[in-house]
């Protein structure tokens, strides 16, 4: 089982989503912002790791939102999706193909990844 932590960042009534690359796995699609955990991190270290790598940015990581385990035909994933905020730096496309504020309402317009289905739900019940 393959750990990846993602961020939740919100500002007022949206929150961050970040297309993926088109040559990687589940090219195109979206997703929330984070990455794989490496042998030795926490789940925090690997969030702080991944958003400097992906988005030039440094984040505060708050508690756990929700995790979820999801097989895709590949992989077999366990994802913990944390509350955090941006400490400094302005979010840049190091790694993603774009990066969008949605509210839950624009939830509709965008195709994610299958593994943020259950994550998108629950954002949209408890905004609701």
């Amino acid at each position: 089982m393959t750990e990846v932590a993602a961020a939740l960042i919100r500002d007022g009534d949206k929150f961050m989503i970040c297309q993926r690359p088109a040559h990687k796995a589940r090219g195109l699609l979206w997703e929330f912002v984070g990455g794989k955990v490496e042998p030795g991190e926490t789940g925090e270290q690997a969030l702080v790791r991944e958003c400097r790598e992906e988005l030039a940015v440094t984040v505060s990581v708050g508690d756990v939102f929700m995790d979820v385990t999801h097989e895709y035909p590949d992989l077999l994933v366990h994802l913990t999706l944390f509350n955090a905020s941006i400490a400094g730096g302005v979010p840049q496309m190091l790694e993603h193909n774009d990066i969008r504020w949605i509210t839950v309402d624009e939830i509709p317009n965008y195709e994610f990844c299958p593994a943020d289905k259950d994550i998108l739900r629950r954002l949209t019940e408890r905004t609701r």
